[in-house]
């Protein structure tokens, strides 16, 4: 019970980074309807963000938290502008590759300036060990998780209690009364980029504290599990899309220390497919009917 609960704390750490960069995906899909396949690599250039703003500038790591938060979310509004916007009235197939192109954009841009080698993050706090109740607990997973619950804390109240929060269900539901009604639809798309954007930022230089490491092609898997969260949580749901990237984690863990390392990727897929085979619209989401 001890070494399941150890593996529990580890999971919850893992799962938080998950959680943090589904969130982006579910916001904008369910804001638009558009698979940004292109958020897993804003993730990775926050990593590096935060790498460049540690090792070269110096600077602590809070101010470094928020200046990769701002710009990665500059970022993702630059990129909704200029490939997405254009193409917000083409077929969802259009959308979707173009997601994919930005993707490898981003990804080969960062190799052939940087180089494919992975860099060694620079770890801006000692690393302390705490005891509790048996289990065995470090300041990286107790920052990892304490900046996942704040920042979707706030998530929660800007979604549920600020005027763009009300104005990015109204758009979600329904865009073109929301237009009607006097809401500034573009505004609210940019709004809803910059935020699931800075996010991912987030997420990108957490992954470096935590794993020490970073490369231009980081965000490619933890891009797509964290993808795969916002399915198995309900594609256009945020508590859906939180609760998907713990159950990975968790999920991961667990068949690590099992000894199936080199099959807890296909694990994850399998939950997934089993999943769309029992609850196609996700655990949290809700199952709609097209009309003809």
């Amino acid at each position: 019970m001890q070494l399941f609960m150890q593996q529990m704390v580890n999971g919850v750490a893992l799962g938080s980074i998950y959680a943090l960069i589904a969130l982006g995906y579910t916001m904008v899909y369910g804001t638009i309807r558009l698979i940004n396949f292109a958020h897993g690599d804003i993730y990775m250039m926050g990593a590096f963000i935060g790498f460049y703003l540690i090792t070269v500038l110096e600077m602590n790591l809070v101010l470094a938290m928020i200046i990769t938060m701002v710009t990665t979310a500059i970022l993702g509004v630059i990129i909704e502008r200029i490939a997405y916007k254009p193409l917000r009235n083409a077929s969802r197939v259009a959308g979707l590759i173009t997601a994919i192109g930005v993707s490898y954009f981003l990804q080969n841009i960062m190799i052939y300036f940087l180089g494919p080698e992975v860099r060694a993050f620079p770890s801006p706090l000692e690393t302390q060990i705490f005891r509790v109740f048996g289990l065995v607990i470090n300041s990286k997973q107790i920052l990892v998780v304490a900046v996942t619950i704040i920042m979707m804390i706030l998530l929660h109240l800007i979604v549920n209690k600020s005027k763009m929060g009300k104005a990015m269900r109204a758009v979600a539901v329904d865009s073109e009364a929301a237009q009607l009604m006097g809401i500034d639809v573009d505004r609210v798309i940019s709004f809803t980029f910059a935020l699931g954007s800075s996010l991912a930022g987030m997420a990108g230089i957490l992954v470096g504290i935590y794993y020490n490491s970073i490369q231009p092609t980081m965000g490619v898997t933890m891009g797509l599990k964290a993808f795969i969260a916002a399915v198995i949580g309900g594609v256009g749901s945020i508590p859906g899309a939180m609760v998907g990237g713990y159950l990975i984690g968790v999920l991961e863990t667990i068949v690590t220390v099992m000894g199936g390392s080199m099959y807890k990727d296909a694990v994850v897929y399998g939950l997934l497919i089993v999943i769309l085979l029992v609850l196609p619209s996700g655990l949290f989401g809700k199952s709609t009917t097209e009309k003809v």
